[in-house]
């Protein structure tokens, strides 16, 4: 299996390219100004400088608004079908190690029928990158309360008001152990872009979720946090080495309490050494997690950026050498002969 990857092709220079070389020739067809327009923007402009070509890279996406995303990537793609994205990836990323694969889904799409798949390829540490476009509801199916939804939605689907409680994205990944997760907005063309870059160059399982505005079915709905008169008392950049402190004068901090919690102070009570400084790397995804829970919702000051950035073998790579090992030891097998020597077999 490890001529798949061929180690060949990476001696080929990659071509010069622009955002016009990765956009298709397909008409975009979301609302007029759904946040996915620049998030599309965002992924384009970023490609030519990931220093990859085209015809080594895949965007797979499920069912929803977000999953039109491949048809205006002028790469390979597939618009698969509602939450089995992550499972066709993982298929094609262990066996083709040499591809970029991306998969693009929603808030519906990965957190409901796909919820299972989404899970088992983060705590497989697959080699994908996984951009989750959150806006809090169905926009494809025209607006039912989705698993991200705050309590008491009122929508079509639950006209006095949902009575679940939402998932937190990034308390789900971080629970199924993935090594990178990270949050960004569909307002900040650039934050964006660095942030994709990072989940781009990371080794295995990449979780990136996506604030993103349906303003045809749940308007504002990050109004509070994004809006440019909110953003720096409202989002808190997480800078891996760095107090983290936010406001127009970093008035506002975190602090972790003896419990482990995690809480917004003002620096000036506190004083500066008792602000948190964020770490990316630490190997328990406990801290990451309590700060991924350090807004109830998207109306009060909240975590931006790397949560967790942690390195671990990857399921592809892991896969290719326990093949090669068993090779070793037995040699070719004989499917033929497997298929054909009855009803049970020993494996040593």
């Amino acid at each position: 299996m490890t001529d798949l990857a061929n180690p060949a092709l990476s001696a080929v220079p990659v071509p010069l390219t622009t955002r016009k070389d990765w956009s298709s020739d397909q008409e975009v067809r979301w609302c007029p100004g759904c946040g996915d327009y620049s998030i599309l923007a965002a992924v384009q402009s970023l490609m030519p400088d990931l220093g990859v070509p085209r015809e080594r890279t895949v965007f797979l996406s499920g069912i929803g608004c977000a999953a039109r995303f491949p048809y205006y990537m002028n790469t390979y793609g597939m618009h698969s079908i509602h939450g089995r994205a992550p499972a066709i990836a993982t298929g094609l990323a262990a066996t083709r190690p040499d591809l970029d694969v991306w998969v693009v889904t929603g808030d519906g799409d990965a957190l409901s029928i796909g919820g299972n798949h989404l899970i088992h390829a983060l705590r497989r540490n697959v080699n994908i990158t996984i951009l989750l476009f959150n806006n809090q509801i169905y926009g494809l199916t025209k607006g039912q309360y989705s698993p991200t939804s705050e309590v008491a939605k009122v929508t079509k689907s639950t006209p006095f008001g949902s009575l679940e409680q939402p998932f937190n994205p990034l308390s789900l990944a971080l629970g199924a152990e993935a090594r990178f997760v990270a949050r960004t907005h569909d307002m900040d063309r650039k934050h964006m872009m660095e942030t994709f870059r990072r989940a781009h160059d990371h080794k295995g399982a990449s979780f990136v979720e996506i604030y993103q505005n349906c303003n045809v079915f749940n308007d504002g709905a990050f109004e509070d946090i994004t809006g440019k008169e909110h953003r720096a008392d409202m989002l808190i950049p997480l800078v891996h080495g760095e107090p983290i402190r936010f406001g127009s004068e970093g008035q506002h901090g975190v602090v972790q309490r003896p419990d482990g919690s995690v809480e917004v102070v003002e620096v000036d009570d506190v004083g500066e050494d008792a602000i948190l400084v964020h770490d990316a790397h630490r190997e328990s995804p406990g801290l990451a997690f309590q700060l991924s829970r350090l807004a109830r919702g998207p109306h009060e000051p909240t975590p931006i950026g790397v949560f967790r950035d942690i390195d671990r073998p990857e399921y592809g790579e892991e896969m290719t050498r326990q093949i090669e090992q068993a090779t070793a030891r037995r040699g070719p097998g004989d499917l033929d002969a497997l298929l054909r020597s009855g009803s049970s077999w020993t494996v040593e």
